[in-house]
């Protein structure tokens, strides 16, 4: 199936001068794929000239006269900027003319654009960021990282159905297995919250492996590992913190003298798999589940191969059609009466 993306090129630290090389990349592995490439015209147009690729099939240029600055607020960027290459790429997916969209923008701007515009899937009460993290079995799909602080337990059930639809849908997983983070891995454990979502989890008909702990995470214990926004935030960044110390301990180590710096030749393989296994652009790209559209957050500071992996990210679940499996099974799941929350009237509803 051709795969038609709409992609926020002016966001993100470096705009075009990353964007448009990681959609070249991206068009090399998928030329049956096409991209709107949405920003100002001129400098769109300079960057695909620069790279000798003006007028290639499957590239075409949307204008759009406003940028969405990186720590703008998100009133400022719905009310204010309606023209900017945030907004206008999100609702190229509203209008149907594209089937995903990818943005390395703000994220605060993005998540409050996508749920303004294209509003949640019935049944769904909130949407819920959702990334792909290594572990040692492979990779583990983790949500939410950030869009909701404070969340009910029915909310943890939404995500946790989200999160294993999307496991299954894009990796092939069947019945993939959920966890939920928890401080212990007893049902005891825990505040009220996540008891009673870890009751629901339990008594649906997903397949529930039960509370799981932070190092759980990287063993791969489950497929998917389901959480609030503040811890799942605080999680990742504690990761992230963790994996750059690794690696500038490891390169202080291997640069301290004459002799270290020996062994770091001989160990270079290992050192190159291992930076490759644990390379972050690898996984770039977290999904806003649970919107009427699919909307892909590339990290800001993406570099061509991340932005790269971010599109192919985005590519897959429209080719696999993500979103109308969730509402399915959002809406099979309301019917069976496993799903409570304000999102039950709604899930009555067709989704767009």
């Amino acid at each position: 199936m051709k795969s038609v993306i709409a992609v926020d090129a002016m966001g993100g630290d470096h705009g075009p001068a990353v964007t448009i090389p990681g959609c070249l990349d991206f068009l090399a592995a998928r030329p049956d794929a096409r991209l709107l490439l949405v920003g100002l015209a001129g400098p769109l147009a300079a960057e695909l000239a620069r790279h000798g690729v003006a007028g290639q099939p499957g590239i075409e240029i949307v204008p759009a006269t406003e940028v969405v600055g990186m720590d703008e607020d998100i009133r400022t960027a719905i009310r204010t900027k309606r023209d900017s290459s945030m907004r206008v790429a999100i609702d190229l997916v509203k209008q149907g003319r594209a089937q995903a969209c990818v943005s390395a923008g703000n994220t605060g701007a993005l998540m409050g654009t996508a749920k303004f515009v294209l509003k949640t899937l019935p049944g769904i009460d909130r949407p819920a960021i959702c990334g792909v993290l290594p572990t040692r079995k492979g990779v583990v799909y983790m949500l939410d990282l950030g869009a909701n602080a404070d969340c009910s337990p029915d909310h943890l059930l939404q995500f946790a159905v989200m999160g294993a639809t999307l496991a299954e849908v894009v990796e092939g997983r069947s019945r993939p297995t959920v966890g939920l983070l928890n401080i212990g891995s007893e049902e005891i454990k825990g505040n009220e919250v996540v008891k009673k979502a870890g009751e629901l989890l339990k008594a649906s008909t997903l397949n529930f492996y039960g509370n799981v702990e932070g190092d759980d995470i990287y063993k791969g214990t489950t497929d998917v590992v389901v959480c609030d926004g503040f811890v799942g935030n605080v999680a990742l960044k504690t990761s992230e913190g963790i994996a750059k110390m690794m690696s500038d301990f490891l390169k202080q180590e291997y640069t301290r003298n004459l002799f270290t710096r020996a062994a770091a030749l001989v160990s270079l393989p290992v050192i190159k798999a291992f930076r490759h296994r644990l390379d972050h652009r690898r996984y770039n790209g977290a999904t806003l589940l649970g919107l009427r559209g699919i909307v892909v957050k590339s990290h800001g500071s993406a570099d061509r191969l991340a932005f790269a992996t971010a599109l192919n990210r985005a590519d897959a679940e429209a080719g696999h059609g993500l979103n109308e499996r969730i509402a399915a099974e959002i809406g099979r799941l309301h019917g069976l009466g496993v799903l409570a929350g304000t999102g039950r009237a709604a899930a009555a509803q067709p989704a767009q």
